[in-house]
């Protein structure tokens, strides 16, 4: 097949992406399209790519893993699935762990573990109190937990049992508990409304209430976890522990991982009632276990959490530059409010500027959000900052 002739027709357009860029190799903060023009990327797949493009700690073990066993089902312990087990119940505190490819199925997974839960434990609570604004996923079950506008029609009817509650509101959660409520689930970091952040109090009221009227507290690290907050777990911020977890994105450097977590107390699925063709394999999971292992080097946390209040000072300059708004966020994970100015325009402009682009993120039309690997260098802040000034001039 003559692959420069080959399109994107056969493609299902389920994003609106710019057809003249074919993405080619990437190298830690760098892209590289065909036409061997560069990006500098502060998105990273949507935080994706936790220790960038290319890492060579992960493409030695993928690399290793690909030529030993890549997939024997899940049918079978296998060495690589046991040892990131261990590692992230090790770390998190908790007792359990179940693979999954994405976060939006972990999550899903955490919505079936918490019915189940209350059939045993709660005279069948069924209800899990989520969030306005707040993403957990785009299969129908984790749409419906999601408090983004406008998606309780894109698929009608939704998946029932999701009141919301407002982020920082204690009184709009306890106000919404009931005889059936089994679980509170929310995002430490509410990343798609444009980089919110729970307050510790909130989450040590929640976490309170929890134990208060013995409820499950579920949090969703899928963008937040994996060290993007200058934590391992965002929510170990407040001092606070879940009795359920999610992890994603960051995971799996790249490759398709994700895990639900949970405490002995609240493991309760039998045998067959979860489970997936392709969930643990040895491929993504020894990735994970790269991953883990490179966050977990002395140090590595705490420089994540410096190159952020970095990046924070020099967004926050350019806002005061530009007459611009607030920076929020938490270690790499941070958004700068624009004001009147048009984000996703200004995004467009970013990526096609003349000779290097720049790859930012505009989750709603008034923000930029700010993603990049926790590899990135502060000399590479300072060029993203120097050329989104540039741009904010023009």
């Amino acid at each position: 097949m003559n692959q420069a002739a080959v399109s994107h027709q056969a493609l299902m357009p389920i994003a609106v992406r710019p057809e003249h860029i074919v993405m080619a190799r990437g190298e830690g903060s760098w892209l590289w399209d065909e036409q061997g023009r560069r990006y500098l990327d502060m998105v990273q797949g949507w935080a994706v790519n936790s220790l960038g493009h290319g890492h060579p700690a992960l493409v030695a073990a993928i690399t290793a893993q690909a030529q030993t066993l890549m997939n024997p089902s899940p049918a079978f312990y296998n060495r690589p699935a046991m040892t990131l087990a261990h590692l992230l119940a090790e770390s998190s505190g908790l007792a359990h762990v179940f693979f999954a490819n994405s976060g939006a199925e972990a999550n899903e997974g955490a919505i079936k573990l918490a019915r189940k839960w209350g059939r045993l434990h709660r005279d069948g609570a069924w209800k899990i109190i989520t969030f306005a604004d707040s993403f957990h996923g785009r299969t129908l079950a984790t749409m419906s937990a999601s408090g983004k506008a406008g998606w309780d029609t894109m698929f009608a009817p939704q998946v029932p049992g999701f009141p919301k509650a407002r982020l920082n509101d204690l009184a709009s959660v306890e106000a919404l508990v009931d005889a059936e409520t089994v679980a509170i689930m929310l995002e430490p970091v509410q990343g798609e409304s444009g980089v919110w952040p729970a307050t510790p109090e909130f989450l040590q009221g929640l976490r309170a209430l929890c134990d208060r009227e013995g409820l499950l507290l579920i949090c969703d690290e899928v963008q937040t976890g994996v060290g993007r907050t200058g934590q391992l777990f965002a929510h170990l911020a407040a001092g606070i522990t879940a009795d359920i977890m999610t992890l994603g994105k960051g995971l799996g450097g790249g490759l398709p991982l994700a895990a639900l977590i949970a405490s002995e107390s609240a493991s309760c699925f039998a045998p067959g009632e979860q489970g997936g063709t392709f969930n643990g394999n040895p491929l993504c999971v020894s990735a994970g276990i790269a991953v883990m292992t490179e966050i977990g080097r002395p140090g590595f946390l705490d420089e994540v959490a410096t190159k952020g209040a970095y990046l924070g000072q020099a967004l926050a300059a350019l806002s005061r530059r530009h007459g611009l708004g607030e920076v929020r966020g938490a270690g790499l994970l941070l958004a700068l409010e624009l004001g009147e100015r048009n984000g996703p325009e200004l995004v467009m402009r970013a990526r096609d500027r003349a000779e290097t682009g720049l790859l930012i993120n505009a989750p709603r039309p008034h923000c930029l959000r700010f993603m990049p690997a926790l590899t990135i260098s502060l000399a590479e802040i300072d060029q993203c900052c120097e050329m989104l000034d540039g741009l904010l001039q023009g």
